[in-house]
């Protein structure tokens, strides 16, 4: 399945957005978790540009430091100015430092993968992640990027998030991930009403994303002006059934995020 197209248009009376800036973060946006080296063709498909901008986007991103050209290779990877500004931002995120402890626990206890993550565009972006203690083969870590509206951590997001930022990411899905916004549509009627929404919504995921992956999520309001963030609890379907995240893991899942809550207000 081809990548969505990243839009870097503003509506026409916003005078102030810099489309040459959006553009260049655009580019830096296209690198995955796991993916080393990409060239200006792929690039220029992912962001929906024509190859000779790229061009001229990934010069400029290469003289500036935040992508590096692979002559062997004809490729860029990210270079270490990406490093800075991604360490700076984890750094002010003292919520992970808070959750991983907590989420360690319920790791060990429910013998999953345990997942801190907040939404980022059509994706649910991992800001902090715990392996599955037992050896599983995932590629999931912390940058890792699952989609919104089919996997737990997406629905949850979708479930608590205001009337406002609801609207706007199925906006965006519906221009940019099709086949996201259909299934998240398909949803709806389980979303809360709005009086429910302040209070904690679990949602799951039983193969829906992945055929063999199983999980479950909570989103909660970290305060600090921070956004909404989500922890989901899943892992492949020969480990962790629906009855067993639903009886076993649920219980333990909103004991930890109300610690975690208490924790953060603490702190």
């Amino acid at each position: 399945m081809p990548a969505p197209q990243l839009s870097t248009t503003a509506p026409e009376d916003d005078r102030h957005f810099v489309t040459a800036l959006a553009r260049g973060l655009e580019v830096l946006s296209c690198f995955r978790s796991g993916e080393k080296l990409l060239g200006n063709q792929e690039i220029a498909q992912r962001c929906g540009l024509p190859k000779s901008t790229v061009s001229r986007l990934t010069r400029t991103l290469t003289m500036l430091g935040y992508l590096i050209h692979v002559p062997d290779a004809g490729k860029y990877r990210l270079g270490t100015a990406t490093l800075a500004l991604g360490s700076a931002m984890l750094t002010g995120l003292d919520v992970r430092q808070i959750a991983r402890p907590l989420m360690q626990r319920l790791a060990d206890f429910a013998q999953a993968e345990i997942a801190l993550g907040t939404r980022d565009r059509h994706n649910m972006l991992y800001i902090e992640h715990c392996p599955c203690p037992q050896p599983i083969i995932s590629d999931l870590d912390m940058g890792s990027r699952i989609p919104l509206a089919t996997t737990a951590m997406g629905r949850a997001w979708l479930a608590a998030c205001s009337a406002a930022d609801r609207q706007e990411a199925l906006d965006y899905l519906q221009a940019h991930a099709p086949e996201q916004w259909a299934a998240a549509q398909a949803q709806a009627p389980l979303w809360p009403a709005a009086k429910e929404r302040a209070q904690p919504w679990l949602t799951c995921s039983f193969g829906d994303w992945l055929e063999h992956v199983n999980a479950i999520a909570l989103a909660f309001s970290p305060g600090r002006g921070l956004p909404l963030m989500v922890i989901s609890c899943g892992g492949p379907t020969r480990l962790v059934s629906p009855d067993f995240l639903m009886q076993r893991a649920k219980p333990e899942l909103e004991r930890m995020v109300r610690r975690l809550q208490q924790a953060i207000y603490k702190a």
